[in-house]
């Protein structure tokens, strides 16, 4: 099989799997404007100045900080810079609120209470809203005037949305509906001014309405008391023959999935960033550690054992920044081609956002799995001092776990990202059957053992491109073998996942340090270089381990033999010195003295 090699200047989403990115394509950070920079700066002296300094009181919910912060955020343009300047925002791309998101990531908890209000609670009015719910809500959203929540999660229905039980019926004289349940897990539900929330209409329509917390009826439970994002208001809300006018219902009766499964997968995409941005500050909060505690007459930071960890750290988020500016360059693109069609904005964003869901579920765990790896591994370089709550190591600790949880579960975002291929490949969105069937024809040929390929890291993107063959491989003959029933095998699919993810991943960072290396000297492109190296070794090693999961779990006798011999040919890449590559890395963040790439 040969993958297709044309320069793609955009990949629809999930072709990542059977086609190539020319590198000068792909959006990388690298690519930032100054606009954007000045931008991102303004976000990072706020989280600097006004976040950092009051982590504490922002934990123990000092009465009516976090709404102050927020409106603070709002002055300065943060809480609109993805509204259309006619609503009162900052009318700003995607790329440019990718990069605010990463800088707000650094915040603890009062970045959950920004994203839920910026993200989930203000998205469904600017897609699917009215003219008039538009022009009545957004530029209070975007001023902070007005403070929102997603209202979706039941006592009985989390993953499972589509099963909640909130009731919403028309009253008698047809001018307004009247609403009877309960959520549960509301991000600001202690401050939120409104609330996007679903309801079953005639007890079968799932539907969206944006609902008044000042309607009769509406109550607020306590604060929970959670293990991590203190800061943030987390209460379960009452809904007792609550009235919410007609004009409110957001969307159409019955079509309210559209608005929540949409909207996560910005959501999804957007923790990410926010994961990304909050790992780089601690990875530096590690490096400024190391270099002060002194044991046995050196810092710790000499110490192989630590450079070691921070080297890794390192790795897994410059690989999670690129993979994250990748996918934001893609959706923006398809922004501004439907725009250019003649693309109302709202449909474009939601059309971009839904063509790269694939990615978006495949980032959200790749993100939050990484930015639990960075905290864990800071706590550990802090030692005993990374268990006191006096040290910033302990609260980073607690605030990253609930990620892996938030905007859908890993477990159900690792199921959603191979549903949606399959899904994809079945209506003819992707055409996965042709190289899936040329595998076969691959795997009887003899294999090649003509000269490597010349360029930087040409080695590394020939093993992903193998990569790709063996998801193939095992997709393919695992989709022979359960047919429809394939979705009950979750262990088999979780492991194809692990696989697309460390493909795109590796591919991201390979791309990245190839067009780098146009733009950059080769002392300046030579720690980019080492990491992607690093990674996508030990990528193809995680690669190898997951296709064996797989095969062993639907194979045996010829059949898993056959599978096994194609899995290690197209894992097979020869060793590289990680230990020396690694020191690289961590002498140049002890020299820096914090995150520097």
């Amino acid at each position: 099989m040969s993958i297709e090699t044309k320069n793609i200047s955009a990949l629809k989403g999930g072709e990542f799997l059977i086609k190539d990115s020319d590198p000068q394509s792909v959006f990388i950070p690298e690519d930032i404007t100054e606009e954007q920079k000045l931008m991102t700066d303004s976000a990072r002296e706020f989280v600097e100045k006004e976040i950092w300094p009051k982590l504490n009181d922002i934990d123990h919910q000092v009465e009516g900080l976090t709404v102050r912060l927020l409106e603070k955020a709002g002055e300065l343009g943060l809480l609109g810079a993805a509204i259309p300047e006619q609503y009162g925002g900052l009318g700003e791309n995607f790329n440019t609120n990718t990069f605010l998101s990463m800088e707000l990531g650094a915040s603890h908890s009062f970045g959950v209470s920004f994203a839920a209000h910026t993200g989930i609670g203000t998205l469904p009015i600017l897609y699917y809203g009215t003219d008039a719910q538009k022009e009545k809500y957004l530029p209070k959203l975007a001023s902070g005037e007005l403070k929102a929540a997603y209202c979706l999660t039941e006592p009985t229905s989390g993953s499972d949305a589509l099963s909640a039980k909130t009731t919403a019926k028309l009253s008698v004289d047809g001018n307004h509906y009247v609403l009877n349940g309960q959520k549960m897990w509301i991000t600001n539900g202690g401050f939120a001014d409104i609330l996007i929330t679903f309801a079953q209409v005639d007890g079968d329509k799932f539907t969206c309405f944006i609902v008044d917390t000042k309607s009769e009826g509406f109550t607020r439970g306590k604060e929970e008391d959670k293990m991590g994002i203190k800061g943030s208001s987390t209460r379960a809300l009452f809904l007792d023959n609550v009235k919410v006018p007609k004009e409110n219902i957001l969307g159409e009766i019955g079509k309210g999935h559209y608005i929540a499964f949409n909207v996560l997968n910005v959501g999804r995409f957007k923790l990410c960033a926010m994961t990304t941005g909050g790992a780089k500050k601690f990875l530096t909060v590690a490096v400024n550690y190391a270099n002060e505690r002194k044991q046995f007459g050196k810092t710790i930071a000499s110490f192989g054992a630590i450079k070691y960890k921070l080297a890794e750290m390192a790795i897994r988020i410059f690989v999670s920044e690129t993979a994250t500016l990748r996918t934001s360059g893609l959706i923006n693109d398809k922004v501004k081609e439907l725009l250019s069609n003649g693309s109302e904005y709202n449909s474009a964003m939601i059309s971009a956002a839904e063509e790269y869901a694939i990615e978006s579920a495949m980032l959200k765990v790749f993100g939050s799995e990484m930015l639990d790896y960075v905290v864990d591994e800071t706590v550990q370089v802090f030692g005993g001092y990374g268990f006191s709550e006096e040290y910033p190591a302990a609260r980073a600790y607690r605030d990253s776990r609930i990620n892996r949880i938030f905007e859908g579960t890993n477990e159900i975002n690792r199921l959603l990202t191979v549903d949606m291929i399959v899904k994809r490949s079945m209506k003819g969105r992707l055409d996965l059957m042709g190289p899936a069937m040329a595998i076969q024809k691959d795997l009887m040929s003899v294999p090649s053992f003509g000269k490597k390929s010349d360029g930087l890291l040409a080695n590394e993107l020939e093993a992903i491109r193998n990569a790709k063959k063996a998801i193939l491989m095992i997709a393919g003959s695992a989709v022979q073998k359960f047919m429809m029933k394939l979705a009950d095998e979750q262990e088999i699919i979780m492991n194809i996942t692990d696989m697309l993810i460390e493909v795109y991943s590796s591919e991201s960072a390979i791309l990245r340090t190839i067009k780098l290396s146009a733009m950059k000297d080769e002392k300046s492109v030579s720690p980019f270089v080492d990491m992607t190296q690093v990674y996508v070794s030990d990528s193809l090693e995680r690669i190898s381990l997951y296709g064996k999961h797989a095969i062993a779990a639907f194979a045996e006798g010829d059949e898993m033999k056959m599978l096994l011999l194609g899995l290690k040919r197209y894992t097979k890449f020869d060793p590289v010195n990680t230990t020396k590559l690694r020191r690289n890395i961590a002498e140049r963040l002890i020299e820096a003295n914090k995150y520097c790439f």
